[in-house]
């Protein structure tokens, strides 16, 4: 499930890659935002998914969840409290905006955010991934970034996760932007490195 369509790149690129082998959904969240007041879209999720089993052929266990910002905080909120419901979720530039309930089960966890993001400071997008560093049984991992102005990304791939439950992380030079070039922090839409990374992460999860 995404939060936006992804504008040029529809569903964060990934419908693209999938060709038609996923459903994709895209809720837009309860008053404008996902500030999942008291639970409220969490329950509105749940509502949807339920719907979604009841009337598709779908495999239950090849369920993921990828938003960007404010939708990334919901992502990480479903990581927090529907871990048994989703095989994974992939966190662009998010925060604990839509709280965490729970949080303290594993769930494979791909996060991804810019070392000069002006809106939610990459601090906020590590103490996200950190929390399932530790829930997936990973080897306490220094994460790391590249410099400001690089023009760089670093990724790691967190060492010594429970084999079921892997957690990538990916730092680039750039500010708050979902799809950012592959070789500076600017939105490049379709062309970006995210599609490809999400995808590979999420297919690769049997």
């Amino acid at each position: 499930m995404t939060s936006v369509d992804g504008g040029s790149a529809p569903y964060y690129g990934l419908k693209a890659l999938a060709q038609n082998s996923a459903i994709f959904v895209a809720p837009d969240g309860l008053n404008k935002g996902w500030a999942n007041q008291g639970g409220e879209d969490i329950t509105f999720i749940d509502t949807i998914r339920q719907q979604i089993d009841n009337d598709l052929c779908v495999n239950e266990k090849q369920r993921f969840a990828l938003g960007f910002s404010y939708g990334g905080a919901m992502s990480f909120s479903l990581a927090c409290s529907k871990a048994k419901d989703f095989r994974a979720v992939a966190v662009l530039s998010g925060a604990t905006l839509s709280g965490c309930n729970g949080g303290n089960d594993p769930i494979a966890y791909y996060g991804q955010h810019g070392v000069r993001d002006s809106v939610l400071p990459i601090s906020m997008g590590r103490d996200l991934v950190n929390r399932f560093i530790k829930n997936n049984g990973c080897q306490n991992t220094q994460l790391r970034e590249p410099a400001r102005n690089s023009n760089q990304r670093v990724t790691t791939v967190v060492q010594g996760c429970k084999p079921e439950y892997p957690v990538q992380w990916t730092a680039f030079d750039g500010d708050h932007v979902a799809l950012p070039g592959r070789n500076n922090g600017n939105d490049a839409g379709p062309n970006s490195f995210t599609p490809e990374e999400v995808w590979k992460f999420f297919t690769a999860l049997q």
